[in-house]
Formats: structure tokens, sequence, C-alpha cells
């Protein structure tokens, strides 16, 4: 079956049902991961044999996840803090087990199509996807390298026959593109299991892979936004960055983390007037009660203003901001929180409280000693930070 053919049976489907499918992805995107659940469930009632339905829910179920931990934050996710360090996520039994068994069941229809026809490309794309969201999975979740590396292999796999039967089909080089940059982003070590599972790994490459899947595909152009956006800030290349996360704000106006996104984007590019306005636009919204917005925590808030000020010298402001983010500490995620100890410490060397800034380098270990800020910290303990 070709692009064109599952085109023409989407819209040969009950208008109800394709509805469901467009309101659940703008949940998705938009941080509403119950509401996009409940979307796909009534979606995979009326349609039970599609592997793409069990897909997106499967997807849901752990994005939601991530979002629950705060491994969907931008500083976790594409900032300093390495996939490799991320410490370990605990969903229940029951929430693994749902997301595995979706995987289980796209999978299996997905197979079953290919044994009628090897060369079904809507059943390979489908395949390639249920492979690939269970090794986002093994990766960020369960800390499990080997299995997956064993899916990306697999998924790489099925999308490469996809490209080969329809060289057309950008949506399908999104894999390619992430895989060839996350694994030539890896140290040495890692990048041999890339090689032992025929990914060589090329950055370069692997960003220009996922700039055509943003500018021309169709199926994964927001993902490979999104994915850009990450890329780009990995590799400092944030002025890149700061007109697609514009358009993400506008297309998806309920998801607080795009607006924190752009001031850090901002920021970082060197412009601390836009970086401030960011944040102080996700107060007003959240003062107002704007949809979405009720589920930004003040802290997050408070951190954000108070990072952008770090970076920029304004000592005093920054310091007050962040101890408002430690009067609410449970309130972030672990990797703000210690972030959050860090900058404390960093501000009381630049102004040279020594005994005080020792302290709360303390505190960062203490808080969550896996985490970067932490390791940073240790660092500090013997010799003052220095910020040059």
């Amino acid at each position: 079956m070709t692009r064109l053919a599952l085109v023409l049976l989407a819209a040969a489907l009950p208008l109800a049902g394709q509805n469901l499918v467009d309101e659940g992805w703008d949940h998705f995107y938009n941080l509403e991961y119950d509401q996009a659940l409940a979307d796909f469930e009534r979606a995979i009632a009326q349609n039970p044999n599609s592997p793409d339905l069990h897909n997106h829910l499967a997807e849901t179920i752990v994005f939601k996840e991530m979002y629950r931990n705060g491994a969907l934050e931008s500083e976790l996710v594409s900032g300093n803090n390495s996939l490799l360090r991320r410490p370990k996520l605990n969903p229940t039994e029951a929430t693994r087990k749902r997301f595995l068994g979706e995987i289980d069941r796209a999978l299996s229809l997905s197979e079953a199509r290919l044994k009628k026809n090897p060369n079904d490309t809507g059943a390979l794309y489908a395949e390639g996807i249920s492979y690939g969201i269970r090794s986002n999975y093994f990766w960020v979740v369960e800390k499990s390298w080997h299995d997956s590396l064993r899916d990306a292999t697999s998924a790489r796999r099925a999308h490469n026959r996809v490209a080969e039967l329809e060289p057309n089909d950008v949506d399908a080089r999104l894999v390619q593109g992430l895989h060839d940059y996350i694994v030539g982003s890896l140290p040495w070590a890692y990048r041999m299991l890339g090689f032992l599972a025929g990914i060589r790994g090329d950055k370069e490459k692997g960003i220009r892979e996922v700039q055509d899947v943003a500018r021309n595909g169709k199926l994964n152009k927001v993902d490979a936004e999104i994915f850009l956006c990450a890329l780009y800030r990995r590799e400092s290349h944030t002025n890149l960055a700061v007109p697609l996360v514009q358009d993400l704000v506008q297309r998806f106006p309920r998801n607080y983390l795009l607006r924190l996104e752009l001031s850090v984007m901002y920021s970082m590019a060197g412009d601390k007037a836009h970086g401030l306005e960011a944040v102080e636009e996700a107060a007003r919204l959240k003062r107002a009660h704007a949809p979405g917005y009720d589920q930004l925590p003040w802290e997050k808030i408070y951190y954000q203003e108070g990072s952008i000020q770090f970076w920029y010298r304004d000592e005093e402001q920054a310091l007050e901001n962040l101890k408002r983010v430690v009067a609410g500490i449970d309130n972030v995620d672990l990797n703000t929180g210690a972030y959050t100890f860090l900058r404390i410490g960093q501000i009381y060397d630049m102004t040279h409280h020594r005994a005080e800034a020792v302290e709360f380098y303390k505190k960062a270990i203490a808080y969550e000693p896996q985490a970067d800020a932490a390791a940073e910290s240790r660092k500090y303990l013997t010799a003052p930070y220095n910020p040059r």
C-alpha cells in the first residue's frame, strides 16, 4: 500500500474518527496527555486494526510519563544534561505493561499486513514507528542501551525500506536523521554500540535529514521541527531555532514549555530583552489563567527569569528569583532543583561569599547526586566559580 493509498484510506474513514486523531494530536502537542489518550482510545474503538492508532496511543503514554518526571524540560532534554546521565525514570508496572502492550499490538498488525505484502509501505512505516517509540522508551525511561539500539536498528531498517520503495517519502527520513545525530554525538565507547548496530553516526548528516523533514514532511513535520530546535540548541545555533519555536508557540499556544524554551533560545542567542519578555508573557498568561498555564508552576517562571539574569550578570535579581524557587523546590523537576542550588552557589562565589557558596554546592549534590549540576558543584567545592 502506497502512502497515497493511505491518505485516500484516511479520507474514506468516518469524519468523526479522523477528527479524533486530529484532536488527539492537538492535545498531545499542548501537553494535554490525558485528553490525547482519550481521543486515541476512541479512535481505536472505531478502527481497532490500525497499527498507526496503537502507535499514537503508545507514544502518548510514554510522553505523559516523561512529562510527569520532568524529562520534557528543555534543560534536561536538550541542554547541558546528557541523556546518558539522566536518572532512570520510574513508571508504574501498569504504565509499562500498557505501553509495551500497545507497541506489541501495533507490531503484530503491521507484521500481519507485511506477510500478505512485504512491500506494504504503510505497514513498514508503522512498524518503524513502533520500534522507534520503543527504542526511545528504552533509552530515556529504562536506560537500557542495548534494547534501545536493537529497536533503533529495526526502526531504521523498516524506514530505509520505505525510502527505497518510495524515494519521495520525506517523513521516513526522520528516524535515520535522529539516529545519525544521536550516535554521532555519543562518547566513543557508546558509539561503538551504534557501529555494531549498523548506525555509523554523523551529526551533520543527521541535522540535514531532520531539516529536510521539518521543511518538506507531512506526517512528521511537527516532530521534526521540535527535534530540530533541540539539535540547534545542543549545537549552539539558537538563532536558527528562534523562528521555529515562535511558529510552534503560535500553533500550540497551551504548551507553556515552548514559551519557556523561546526565552532560553533568545537568551542563548544574546538577546536578553526578548528572553525576559518571553518569560514575562508566560507569567502574564498564568496570572490570567490562560488555557494550559495553570499547570505551569511559578517556580519554573522564577527559575527561568533567574537563569537569564544569572547569564547576564544581574546577580542581585537572579539571587532573589532563585531563592523563590528554593522556597517551592518540590514544585520543580530534579534537574531544575539541582541547577537552582548550583546557580545560587555560583552567585555567592561571584559576590565573594565563599562559605555560602560552598553550602549551596553541597545542597545541589545532596539534592540529586546524579545531575550534571551536582557534578559541576563538586568542582567548586575546592576552587571557587570564576565566570571569566
